[in-house]
């Protein structure tokens, strides 16, 4: 194993000022004692020229940190520093219960963590289980290697995170009306398990969010067993979304088996009778996947989620637009700046 890393530098020309601060939060009591629980930090960096009206939210998956914005496991310029030369003001959430956003220890509140052989499956090899992993092409260190010490700089970045993603989903969300009090209206880019974090943001304040950027959001919808139809949630959310017709609780969905509409996709469910997302409307939306990551099998069931919610949205696959080779871990690859740019114009196009 190679442990022995050189530190990428990045230059910080296009940045102007920065802060660092925590929203959200309670103080809460016991044995005596009183500590703060549930706050979330954040990372504000602001432009030397600002071109974009609208800042951009960044939100880290599952077992991951705001480091995936910051610089990729070999040392090369990540996303928060590119969109910051593009003219856009940044802030990058730590989840809470993770990373520098405090986690206290309770019997009832464990934490979990990805295991290193699955992140090498998933995140950083050909070897997936699914279709698309032979494709993989873009993890920017040795690959399949022990002495491969991009990964080893990713497997050292890892943390552990709550297992419950509706409690994740809560807090988050408890977080949000401060933020946004200090950002103004802004766009929403998330990753993986936040995706939901974006979609429970903008029912909760849709005034307040200028578009979502989803870059293979948790799915499929209502992850449910293919044997029979119960919904395990509400499609794209563990926590209730304002639908029309009200709906109260998952039981109330009442769902049906879309067919894989081709062979390396896979079948999941989608509402027998569609409910709509009223405050979903006029908002642009974005959801991107990647050509090789286990997410190519089954996003298509989130778009056809939108799609029965009456949610207008762009579905887009990388391959699609001359991008190849890409897994879930598309912000630290090699060509993570060419998918930023290609973002970036998405973004000029359909929100600035």
């Amino acid at each position: 194993m190679n442990l022995y890393h050189k530190p990428g530098f990045v230059s910080q020309k296009a940045l102007g000022a920065r802060s660092f601060f925590y929203v959200g939060g309670r103080q809460i009591a016991e044995s005596g004692k009183s500590y703060m629980d549930g706050q979330m930090f954040v990372e504000a960096y602001v432009p030397n020229v600002v071109r974009h009206p609208d800042p951009i939210i960044f939100f880290h998956g599952a077992g991951q940190t705001n480091v995936n914005w910051l610089i990729t496991p070999d040392g090369r310029k990540g996303w928060a520093d590119y969109f910051v030369e593009q003219g856009y003001c940044v802030y990058l959430a730590e989840q809470p219960s993770r990373g520098r956003s405090a986690y206290h220890y309770s019997p009832g509140n464990p934490l979990i963590y990805h295991d290193l052989d699955d992140i090498r499956k998933r995140f950083a090899s050909g070897q997936g289980e699914w279709p698309q992993a032979a494709r993989y092409s873009q993890w920017p260190g040795q690959g399949d290697t022990d002495e491969d010490a991009a990964f080893w700089q990713f497997a050292k970045s890892q943390v552990e995170y709550l297992p419950d993603n509706r409690r994740s989903q809560e807090l988050i969300l408890a977080c949000m009306e401060e933020l946004l009090s200090i950002t103004g209206p802004a766009i929403l880019l998330t990753h993986s398990q936040a995706g939901p974090f974006g979609w429970n943001i903008l029912d909760r304040f849709p005034d307040l969010v200028k578009g979502v950027v989803a870059l293979e959001p948790s799915g499929p919808p209502f992850s449910g067993n293919l044997e029979r139809p119960v919904a395990m949630n509400y499609g794209i959310s563990q926590l209730l979304l304002r639908f029309t017709p009200k709906i109260q609780s998952p039981e109330d969905f009442s769902l049906k088996l879309l067919k894989a509409p081709k062979e390396g996709l896979i079948d999941g469910w989608i509402m027998e009778d569609a409910c709509r997302l009223p405050h979903f409307a006029g908002k642009p939306i974005l959801l991107l996947v990647s050509e090789a990551s286990y997410h190519a099998q089954f996003d298509h069931l989130t778009s056809a989620f939108f799609t029965q919610a009456g949610v207008p949205h762009d579905f887009v696959r990388l391959e699609q637009v001359g991008i190849y080779g890409n897994g879930h871990m598309m912000m630290l690859e090699k060509n993570n700046l060419e998918i930023a740019a290609w973002i970036g114009g998405w973004l000029e196009e359909k929100v600035s």
